[in-house]
């Protein structure tokens, strides 16, 4: 009995050793997207930051293919001491519906931190579209059925399973034409071989201010404060609809909880800052910071949001 109550005092003793001495070495921050995206320029805010702050380099990772599946799974069996992180996005609740497999389960093999920031998502136009807003939009589609284009980053990504849900809903029928990556398709958009697409605030705003796309509505539950004449597909008869990109922090499964709670009071910490503020802000990002809890309770939210959007529209990566 001595000796049993002797270990639980080590064991009591040492937990809070791993926030103490942490970060023991540098981190390295997987992007499991190409440079340049949403994910890659809030992991190189936040790294930036998280050097400054630690005096350990924290270095950014992409490892980009598989629609964030490859980075995932390098996370997902890297060594659980919070060396190694993951910042992902939607995608990784998406994955899950639009493959046949994937090598991880989003539940079980991490551990959440915190949702860093979303990216709202707008629905927009070319600018000849004879369109101003949801209701003209679904009124020429229902009487060109099969013959609008709405463009997507890609089968089963978060725009085109937003387009999906938008036609669920809608009962339209409007084409669909993958591109590989969000630029491709804002480019094809502006020369208007495509008459639509749902993208993420950023990528679009400065052609919406310029008049080159028409905004029709956020599918965010609230107005953007940047956009406040434009509604939201709530808003235009269609209560309850809601999907974003959101762009996550996670740990591998196993990491030590004084260890996760140390990363997030440190980015909940960066994402209060001035500064930080107002380049989310220009970029049209809007800052989280979640509890680990919470942002799990999300996730969960989300992989059953998408499964159902998957499970009626089909949309699956073959």
């Amino acid at each position: 009995m001595l000796i049993r109550l002797v270990l639980v005092a080590l064991l009591v003793a040492a937990a809070p050793a791993h926030a103490q001495t942490y970060p023991a070495k540098s981190i390295r921050i997987v992007v499991p997207f190409a440079p340049g995206g949403g994910a890659d320029i809030i992991a190189r805010i936040l790294g930036q930051k998280m050097t400054d702050s630690w005096g350990q380099q924290v270095v950014v990772d992409n490892r980009a293919g598989a629609s964030g599946n490859i980075g995932a799974e390098i996370v997902a069996k890297a060594a659980p001491d919070g060396h190694t992180l993951l910042m992902a996005s939607s995608a990784l609740a998406i994955n899950p519906s639009v493959y046949r497999s994937v090598p991880y389960d989003p539940i079980k093999d991490f551990a959440p931190i915190t949702q860093p920031a979303l990216l709202p998502n707008i629905l927009v136009v070319h600018s000849s579209v004879p369109v101003k807003t949801v209701r003209d939009l679904i009124a020429l589609a229902k009487s060109r059925p099969g013959q609008l284009a709405y463009a997507s980053a890609g089968a089963g990504t978060g725009t085109h399973l937003a387009a999906e849900m938008f036609k669920l809903q809608a009962g339209v029928d409007m084409v669909h034409v993958p591109y590989k990556g969000g630029g491709a398709v804002i480019s094809d958009l502006l020369g208007g071989q495509v008459a639509l697409t749902f993208a993420t605030l950023p990528s679009v705003m400065p052609y919406v201010k310029a008049g080159r796309l028409r905004a029709l509505a956020m599918t965010t539950t609230k107005r953007w404060p940047g956009l406040p004449t434009v509604p939201t597909i709530a808003e235009s008869g269609f209560p309850g609809f809601e999907i974003s990109t959101w762009i996550g922090l996670l740990a591998p499964a196993g990491t030590p909880k004084d260890v996760v709670g140390k990363l997030h009071g440190e980015v909940t910490r960066i994402l209060k800052l001035p500064d930080v503020r107002e380049r989310f802000d220009s970029l049209g990002m809007e800052p989280v910071g979640d509890s680990p809890e919470q942002f799990a309770r999300y996730i969960r939210s989300e992989l059953a949001k998408y499964a159902k959007v998957v499970r009626q529209s089909g949309a699956r990566v073959e």
